[in-house]
């Protein structure tokens, strides 16, 4: 029996010669994985839709272990992302953040709705630096491993001075800061961007400014922590580190 459901395409890998499988993820049934039949082919109608990011409706025969893509229709294309390999770059590193950290068919329509409120914000020239900090933040929560930022992750202190703990998970006070030598210190106003990037939601980002010193101690604070205890390797990170090399 097929199934209307409504997802975005996280990857797609070739299946013979003709078909591709893709990861979908679904609002109504999480993550899925699917067989697209013929959508290697130019003509065929499955070959538009099975594309990296398209947001679409798609008809679904749901399997034990991969289920069969039978059709769908485009929501949105984020041509916009497509057309810019830095925007590529980023939606690539969500889209495999979002593929190694969540469960197989676990829905989660709150996740599902920040993934697209993303694509449609890096879509519509958006700081995508930012961006995805924030849905990097929502990711670590979904996974169990994201980091205290709205006190100090030993005493609960929310007052003075702060500094970011790798390997404490969180935010030191003045006072513990001491447990770990190698602590990020944080100026107050980072150390609200990070509470507030932990909680707001993505369709509520304007145009938020930030210091480009700022935004790339946030960048390593992040990255560390995640080899930390992601466990994952993520090769669409690996190019985002080229391309911010060159620029």
């Amino acid at each position: 029996m097929f199934e209307k459901v409504e997802g975005i395409i996280l990857r797609t890998q070739d299946y013979g010669e003709t078909h591709k499988i893709v990861t979908l993820l679904t609002k109504e049934k999480g993550k899925i994985g699917a067989i697209a039949r013929g959508a290697k082919k130019p003509k065929s109608r499955m070959a538009a839709v099975a594309q990296p990011f398209i947001h679409g409706e798609f008809l679904v025969r749901m399997g034990s272990n991969l289920s069969t893509l039978q059709q769908g229709e485009i929501v949105f294309s984020y041509r916009p992302i497509r057309e810019d390999i830095v925007k590529t770059a980023y939606a690539s590193y969500i889209a495999e953040l979002t593929d190694k950290l969540m469960d197989q068919k676990i829905p989660d329509p709150y996740l599902f709705q920040q993934l697209t409120h993303t694509l449609h914000a890096i879509a519509e020239d958006k700081d995508p630096e930012i961006l995805t900090i924030i849905y990097e933040l929502k990711m670590y929560k979904k996974a169990g491993f994201a980091p205290v930022v709205n006190h100090c992750v030993h005493c609960g202190g929310k007052n003075g001075r702060f500094s970011f703990s790798v390997t404490d998970g969180g935010i030191l006070c003045q006072r513990c800061d001491r447990l770990d030598s190698n602590s990020f210190p944080l100026s107050d106003n980072l150390v609200k961007l990070l509470d507030m990037f932990s909680r707001v939601d993505v369709a509520r980002i304007g145009d938020i400014s930030v210091k480009i010193e700022n935004k790339k101690l946030l960048q390593q604070i992040m990255e560390q922590y995640y080899d930390q205890y992601g466990g994952y390797f993520l090769k669409s990170k690996k190019f985002l580190k080229q391309l911010d090399s060159l620029s």
